[in-house]
């Protein structure tokens, strides 16, 4: 029987993996400006857009990489800088367009949405934790359009979106948003020193999580109307929407489960109790909801209020945040479970969605674990599937990037494959 936590092996492997993903990242770079959609291979997908979250996210990525020490981490992470301050800022309003035209470089979706802002939030984050010219500029737009366009102070939490001039906000709220905006809330506070960030992501869970899902079986409520009621029936035509499905998304508790003990750790002794509590409960009705319920390996997309799946493909996304919050459980515990979940779900990545020909990891599989394209076609980027190489590899407290860059890579012991 081999110890309850080792590093060695395993931590090597996980390195390697981060590695593969790069490499496939690089792809993605676009001559006009930002990051473009990678396909099957790893080549920019034919578009003639260029999206304003594959280019957050992969400014994030590449910050990481860079401080990680991977030769040109740091020029692609310039290139995205470089766009989030240029081709994607709205001049007039303030804000960044969701989509713009490489041709003309018009905006072809001027909405402004918390949910891809948030993730502005995050690469200026990461990206001054990298020390990039022009990150600190970038932070200090992000975080004003935040506090002043965002953030609802009076509620604790996100609106979800304005038109292109912010005169007219969506009359409805969302979790995801809310979720990511945890998320970079807690890179905001690393990246400024700035405690009120950590005390919003705090408002936030409290009520999507410590209210709302505990009093709904711990079943995350998604969808809410713009008064905060709840919005049950949200998109039951598009139940396999990629970004607003109808139902429960499994995938979204694993990661608040996760997200929660970062808030925990950043908390420090004023963390409240019921955040441990929370991140166990979400995991436990997740895996029992979602993991192998339909006869198969690997976790459904949806389920309803009652826990029947609804939408049966496997996401690869849902995947790496099991096996994040598994290590982030394994680690706030000591629990030989989650250690045991973990070596599961890596398990099952190697076995299904590793694609060790083309690179990176197959983005979704179908209820019998083949490659497939309902909700998600080519291979996007490599967020998810990166931070579930370098989570189990961290501490839970400072945020991934801040503490890359504080050389904690490896300063914790990695969850062990037991035997």
């Amino acid at each position: 029987m081999t110890s309850e936590f080792a590093a060695g092996p395993h931590a090597r492997w996980l390195e390697s993996e981060t590695d593969r993903l790069i490499r496939f990242a690089r792809g993605a770079w676009l001559p006009a400006g930002g990051f473009g959609l990678l396909d099957d291979d790893g080549g920019v997908a034919a578009v003639p857009t260029v999206d304003l979250l594959i280019t957050c996210r992969m400014t994030h990525v590449q910050s990481v990489a860079h401080l990680l020490g991977r030769p040109a981490g740091g020029r692609l992470a310039d290139h995205g800088v470089a766009a989030l301050r240029s081709l994607f800022a709205d001049r007039e309003h303030g804000g960044w367009f969701g989509q713009v035209d490489l041709t003309s470089g018009r905006a072809t979706n001027d909405r402004k949405e918390a949910y891809v802002h948030a993730f502005v939030l995050l690469a200026a984050s990461s990206a001054v934790w990298a020390g990039r010219p022009g990150a600190d500029e970038l932070l200090a737009d992000a975080i004003e359009v935040v506090e002043r366009r965002f953030w609802d102070e009076r509620e604790g939490r996100m609106r979800e979106s304005w038109d292109a001039a912010f005169t007219a906000d969506e009359p409805y709220r969302g979790a995801n948003s809310n979720m990511h905006s945890v998320e970079a809330f807690l890179a905001a506070a690393d990246a400024t020193g700035d405690a009120v960030w950590r005390e919003r992501a705090l408002r936030i869970a409290d009520w999507l999580i410590n209210t709302v899902a505990r009093g709904n079986d711990w079943r995350i409520v998604e969808h809410y109307h713009a008064d905060g009621s709840l919005d049950l029936d949200y998109n039951r035509a598009d139940p396999a929407h990629q970004y607003r499905p109808y139902g429960a998304t499994i995938g979204h508790s694993l990661e608040w489960s996760r997200l929660l003990l970062h808030l925990r750790s950043a908390l420090g002794d004023g963390a409240p109790a019921w955040l441990l509590e929370a991140s166990r409960a979400l995991f436990d009705q997740a895996v029992a909801s979602g993991w192998a319920v339909d006869g198969a390996d690997g976790f459904v997309y949806t389920t309803d209020w009652s826990g029947t799946p609804v939408v049966r493909s496997r996401l690869h996304w849902v995947v790496a945040e099991a096996i994040g919050a598994a290590a982030a459980l394994a680690r706030a515990t000591g629990e030989r479970r989650y250690a045991d979940l973990y070596a599961r779900y890596w398990d099952y990545a190697g076995l299904h969605l590793l694609d060790l020909q083309r690179g990176s990891w197959f983005h979704e599989l179908d209820e019998l674990n083949r490659p497939a394209a309902a909700v998600w076609s080519g291979k996007p980027d490599i967020y998810h599937a990166l931070q579930a190489t370098l989570v189990p590899r961290l501490p839970l407290h400072p945020s991934l990037t801040a503490a890359v860059a504080a050389g904690l890579l490896d300063s914790v012991a990695t969850p062990a494959f037991h035997s």
